[in-house]
């Protein structure tokens, strides 16, 4: 992570927009002191590898039952 001063950002905001779209983090500082950083919104497009959480999960036989009626009704009751 880069931290630049706010007069360098303003200089080049271009170019740390295009670095902070391809997925790095850009610390904007005053005075030497952190006060913002700079991201990316967009997720990003590291794919997933197949898999992952192979023989990790279990899923129980009774996951489709219908839910006992107490379970059932407390999701089902009209608020006031």
């Amino acid at each position: 992570m880069e931290q630049v001063n706010i007069h360098n950002a303003k200089t080049h905001l271009s170019q740390l927009l295009e670095r902070a779209g391809s997925g790095e983090e850009i610390v904007i500082a005053k005075a030497g002191k952190p006060v913002a950083k700079l991201v990316s919104v967009q997720p990003s497009r590291k794919r997933r590898k197949k898999g992952l959480m192979k023989g990790k999960l279990k899923i129980s036989k009774a996951f489709d039952k219908p839910l006992p009626e107490e379970i059932r009704a407390a999701f089902e009751r009209e608020t006031e």
